[in-house]
């Protein structure tokens, strides 16, 4: 009887241990990374020239899908839509100075969402944009948004060193240049604010090791946005004579004149306004070409040592087992394509960013050996690392994918998908949950996986305010449809009083043959008849939406093309 009893004691205990497993299983912690500016300029995405190896280590662990698309290709606009799952034309936020609460709705943001479920919200660096510091602090404080140490915390320092005379030139004194390679123990503090970031961050997740309360923790690093304000030791890894112009640096013949981006916040720069380069289409000379883009890969290799030092300390804590690691971007960055610097346009290189979810014992099989799941990789003293990525998703997706993914895999419900109109719902989102894709390999090419953009435009013609119009100057919205076989722009008229925009009122089109033209170099939209489409289209029902319209002429078109062919 006495053993009997012993064994049901221990059966209990089993079970109880077994059933505690499996709930913190069931309740990932979520470690959410994402940088600034960043294209898919890494080795795991094919970039043979890029040294990213930590970035790469956590690719080859993880889930990677190798088309991911922003839905603005602009830093405020981008991130609220990433945080709330919404469009930019559901958040109406536009440009940095509107706030999406007063003109749209009051959406649960992804920190919110977990908080409600009772995870911990912690945040570092840049996640939400800065130029809502003032009401993310209120939300912070009322618990709107995360907790009080869920606010993006932005130091002084990082705040006054983005626009300040930081970088020493020739002449000895301080300029706000472009380049600005520095000796880190010469810098305020002795350090850089990513480095900080990253301090405070490992900070964080040494304060959580021992508690078994489910943490999400979003990482947000400033690189490689401009300045390239960097450890001048990165430059090393990439000599000059080793880089190259891009590969189309001229702009195209037929691009249309509202679609280009005259990269102001670039020519604002000390250094660049030295060049004298003319405005608008004025191109930089070759030799300081190649500067920039040694100076924008420094600045991802810098950035992916800070990753490499956040991922060796998950792996030291052993939270490796327990928590989904996302990493992306908010958009990427011209180098060059197109006559192009910086983003603020619908093409692939501003808009197509990487997109990675680790989750253990999912992406990768579980460590029961005590190994180093990521073991820090110094890209100064490597050897040839070589990561092979099994688990790759060729397919289009979307940022505003974020949200319901990565609440499902961490073992929450994903929020529903929203209404047709979705003012006044809360909790819903506009993008799609890709766990499915986790469970089963993709069978090829899926012609209904699509990703829409958009960029707005003050004028038809280039101007001083094209890159980054206020809300009350934008005139023109230029919305884009990415699939596998094309990219198809148009350019509406807008009203930003109402928000709404007049799809017969066809400013500019802009359609790209991918198989041909990857580049997105030759414009064919002019080679179609439209007449014959545009009668089709305003016999739709004024319900039907304009991602739905755009997909509609985009077939007339492509079936058109190949008629002809």
């Amino acid at each position: 009887m006495y053993m009997g009893f012993r064994t049901w004691i221990l059966l209990l205990v089993f079970h109880t241990l077994t059933v505690a497993v499996w709930a913190r299983r069931g309740r990932r912690n979520v470690l959410f990374i994402i940088a600034d500016d960043l294209r898919t300029s890494l080795g795991c995405y094919g970039d043979a020239l890029v040294k990213s190896p930590n970035i790469d280590q956590l690719a080859s662990k993880s889930q990677v899908f190798l088309n991911a698309y922003a839905q603005q290709s602009v830093c405020a606009p981008s991130r609220t839509s990433i945080l709330t799952s919404r469009r930019p034309d559901t958040t109406r936020l536009y440009d940095f100075k509107s706030y999406w609460r007063v003109h749209s709705g009051n959406y649960t943001t992804m920190p919110q969402y977990f908080k409600s479920k009772g995870y911990l919200t912690l945040s570092v660096g840049k996640v939400f944009h800065p130029a809502l510091k003032a009401l993310l602090v209120l939300q912070a404080v009322s618990g709107v948004s995360g907790s009080l140490r869920g606010y993006s915390l932005v130091s002084a320092r990082v705040q006054t060193a983005i626009n300040s005379k930081m970088c020493k030139g020739e002449d000895g004194k301080l300029h706000a240049n472009l380049l600005c390679a520095v000796n880190v123990t010469h810098q305020p503090g002795g350090t850089l604010p990513d480095m900080e970031s990253t301090d405070e961050a490992v900070r964080l997740l040494k304060s959580r090791a021992s508690d078994d309360n489910p943490f999400f923790l979003a990482v947000g690093f400033h690189k490689p946005h401009i300045p390239f304000r960097i450890p001048q030791e990165y430059l090393s890894l990439y000599p000059i004579e080793e880089i190259t112009v891009a590969p189309d640096p001229d702009v195209p013949k037929l691009l249309p004149p509202v679609a280009y981006n005259p990269w102001t916040d670039v020519r604002r720069r000390d250094d660049v306004q030295k060049l004298n380069i003319s405005f608008p289409y004025g191109p930089i000379p070759k030799d300081f070409q190649l500067r920039i883009r040694q100076h924008y890969y420094a600045a991802v290799s810098y950035m992916d040592a800070q990753v490499g030092r956040l991922l060796s300390t998950l792996d030291e804590l052993r939270l490796s087992d327990s928590t989904v690691v996302v990493f992306t971007s908010d958009h990427g960055w011209s180098l060059g394509e197109h006559g192009e610097w910086a983003k603020y346009s619908n093409f692939d290189v501003a808009t197509r960013v990487p997109l990675m979810f680790y989750v253990p014992g999912v992406t990768s099989h579980r460590n029961w050996r005590g190994e180093s799941t990521f073991p820090y990789i110094d890209a100064f003293n490597q050897s040839k690392h070589s990561f092979n990525n099994d688990k790759v998703i060729k397919n289009m997706v979307e940022l505003v994918d974020i949200f319901p993914t990565v609440s499902y895999l961490a073992g929450l419900r994903a929020p529903e998908p929203c209404p047709d109109v979705s003012f006044q719902e809360e909790l819903c989102t506009e993008g799609d949950n890709l766990a499915y894709t986790f469970r089963r390999p993709e069978r090829g090419e899926n012609e209904e996986a699509v990703s829409f953009s958009q960029y707005p435009r003050p004028a038809d013609t280039p101007q001083e305010n094209s890159d980054l119009p206020d809300l009350k100057d934008i005139k023109i919205m230029g919305y884009s449809l990415r699939t596998w076989d094309y990219r198809y722009t148009l350019w509406l008229g807008f009203n930003p009083n109402t928000f709404q925009v007049n799809v017969s009122d066809v400013h500019a089109g802009e359609l790209y043959m991918l198989a041909s033209d990857p580049g997105q170099d030759n414009n064919v939209y002019s080679d179609c008849d439209h007449s014959v489409m545009m009668t089709k289209m305003t016999r739709l029902p004024p319900t039907v939406s304009l991602q739905m319209r755009m997909k509609l002429q985009l077939l007339y078109l492509s079936a058109g093309r190949k008629r002809k062919a």
